[in-house]
């Protein structure tokens, strides 16, 4: 199996064996799909990552005993999906904080004293590290959207086995003979649990919402940092839907409407005037790197991941991911660049 496919289908049966040396390309060539399709099961890139490398290190020590009869990118995504599943065993369902009220906070100071653990939220993925760097562009379309933050939320809903079988068909295009083989069950099954996932995410109404970047979507980015690091807060309104959300992790407080945005803006979240925004690419959506000013000269330090997410032709959802270890995660820079 070769990495140019291995987007439409598991592969063929073969009969190679493969020493140690061999192993270790072959690892590294299946890294990138292996860590999205982690990321897509548990919502974190901190647990995607870590999933991984169990997945690696399994498959390093039992590389003796494959006798490649199932292939290797089959063998890898079995030793993955069970990494996965044994995770997600007793926790609770990584979220976004609209997830977990209907009711958005009232924007004043107390609402930052209501957090919760890291482990809460969903989190952030950066493109390069799940999506193919090259490959059909109806494969890499499908990939992006699948990583979109909307998407990933939905599948936390999702039984672990069934986001597992969801994933494997809809996203990675794996026949249900293979995903049955791999999950040790029927096709039957398997094609019940696809019905029954596909069922879930449909009553989901964000998931669809998405639209490609065109020149409109971009000028419009550009008038958002604009008006961002000017604090601009008319101009800013201006850009914002009707229907917007902004949400923080990992305080529990989100907001909904531009009214609210705004007053945030200008109240608790006044101290992010000055700030700047340096665009990266996250979750196949416009994101950003917040730098804000600190201290006595203003030095600008990592704050948070702006991710946004945009339909007709506004911002409809701002997520500030304020976990500053992504950017070490990512390989982010600890400074501002100056340009």
């Amino acid at each position: 199996m070769t990495t140019s496919d291995t987007r439409t289908t598991s592969g063929p049966a073969t009969s190679r064996t493969f020493t140690h040396d061999e192993l270790e390309p072959e690892l590294a060539a299946h890294r990138a799909e292996l860590t999205g399709y982690c990321y897509r099961m548990l919502g974190s890139a901190f647990d995607a990552e870590d999933a991984v490398q169990d997945t690696m290190v399994r498959a390093w020590r039992s590389i003796d005993g494959f006798e490649g009869r199932s292939g290797l990118r089959s063998w890898l995504y079995r030793i993955a999906t069970n990494v996965c599943l044994t995770m997600i065993e007793g926790r609770k369902k990584r979220a976004r904080p609209m997830d977990l009220s209907a009711t958005a906070w009232e924007p004043v100071e107390a609402s930052l004293a209501r957090s919760r653990p890291e482990d809460t939220w969903l989190e952030p993925m950066v493109d390069e590290r799940v999506l193919p760097e090259a490959g059909d562009p109806a494969d890499i379309a499908v990939a992006r959207e699948s990583i979109r933050l909307a998407f990933v939320a939905a599948l936390q809903h999702l039984p672990p086995r069934q986001r597992s079988v969801l994933i494997l068909r809809d996203v990675l295009r794996w026949r249900a003979e293979e995903v049955a083989t791999l999950l040790d069950t029927t096709t039957a099954s398997v094609n019940s649990a696809l019905q029954r996932a596909r069922a879930t995410l449909a009553e989901r109404p964000d998931v669809d919402r998405t639209e490609p970047l065109d020149d409109g979507h971009r000028a419009l980015l550009e008038e958002y940092v604009r008006a961002f690091e000017a604090y601009d807060i008319d101009a800013f309104v201006r850009l914002l839907a009707a229907d917007v959300t902004q949400n923080m992790p990992p305080f529990e407080l989100w907001l909904a409407g531009a009214d609210d945005i705004a007053a945030w803006m200008v109240g608790p979240g006044h101290r992010c005037r000055g700030s700047k925004l340096v665009p990266v690419t996250m979750n196949g959506s416009p994101a950003y790197a917040h730098y804000k000013p600190v201290g006595e000269h203003g030095e600008l330090v990592p704050f948070a991941i702006q991710a946004l997410e945009l339909a007709d032709g506004r911002i409809s959802r701002i997520t500030s991911f304020l976990d500053t270890r992504l950017f070490d995660l990512f390989g982010f820079p600890q400074e501002a660049p100056t340009t």
